[in-house]
């Protein structure tokens, strides 16, 4: 399904705010440059933090016969320019045609994955999580995209199964038990919720998000006072965040209405 209404504020899209160039980039070191690893791990370090800069590069070396490094590179920094598209469609067509390994083409695929997420394209998104899925089975990382998708769909029931699966097989994931929280408020299970949220704040007492979600869980409680704790620290712990905008909404909205 299309983007119908922007995600939950407690759900927020990992990197959904690529870095833009402001500096010249490194040039590679002359080990990097003749170690195909190393120029593979720098292509791809430059493209997510100086896209512009990663995709010269990487058409350069693709040009030179760089082959599927090359081409991941490229795709990758076409996601960090905003081309999520062209940019997913080109790593779903590398995970197709490649001969790595499972766990490489899978993570080709989660990042396309993810890559649809940011176009609003919820659909795509799953079917490429679900693909990784295949190669990699119950891969934790990639249970806890599909989730994503799933409620960003408005599928929380399905997302639930995801991230409990995901979290049977890592318990102490902070961000996994916060977006089953969500999961959970949308289902009408407040105190599942509430429970998944003290887990997650003893886990990473400095995970943003799960303040965050808190607040709401508190605030639909009736339990004004805590809301307003957990939405200051959520801001406390990073003020220039889309997740404090995010608590500072919720904290005007709370004080109209008070």
């Amino acid at each position: 399904s299309g983007r119908a209404q922007t995600p939950p504020a407690s759900t927020p899209v990992p990197g959904s705010a690529p870095a833009t160039a402001t500096q010249a980039p490194e040039p590679p070191t002359a080990e990097a440059a003749g170690d195909p690893a190393q120029h593979y791990a720098h292509c791809i370090a430059l493209a997510r933090s100086k896209p512009s800069d990663g995709l010269e590069e990487g058409l350069a070396w693709s040009s030179l016969g760089g082959g599927e490094p090359a081409l991941h590179c490229v795709a990758v920094a076409l996601i960090g320019q905003g081309n999520y598209v062209d940019g997913a469609q080109r790593l779903e067509k590398l995970a197709q045609a490649s001969h790595s390994d499972a766990m490489l083409r899978a993570g080709m695929l989660a990042q396309a994955g993810q890559a649809w997420i940011l176009a609003g394209r919820y659909d795509r998104s799953y079917a490429d999580q679900s693909a990784a899925l295949t190669l990699v089975p119950n891969a934790p990382d990639l249970l806890v995209d599909r989730a994503e998708s799933l409620a960003l769909a408005k599928n929380y029931k399905d997302a639930l199964a995801d991230l409990d699966a995901a979290l049977k097989i890592a318990p102490d994931r902070a961000d996994a038990l916060t977006y089953r929280a969500t999961a959970k408020r949308f289902l009408d299970d407040l105190h599942g919720a509430a429970a998944d949220l003290d887990r997650a704040l003893t886990v990473n007492p400095k995970y943003q998000e799960a303040w965050l979600e808190a607040g709401i869980i508190r605030r639909l409680q009736g339990n004004n006072d805590d809301a307003r704790r957990d939405w200051l620290k959520a801001i406390d712990l990073d003020p220039d965040s889309a997740t404090a905008q995010a608590a500072r909404r919720n904290l005007e909205k709370m004080d109209v209405r008070e």
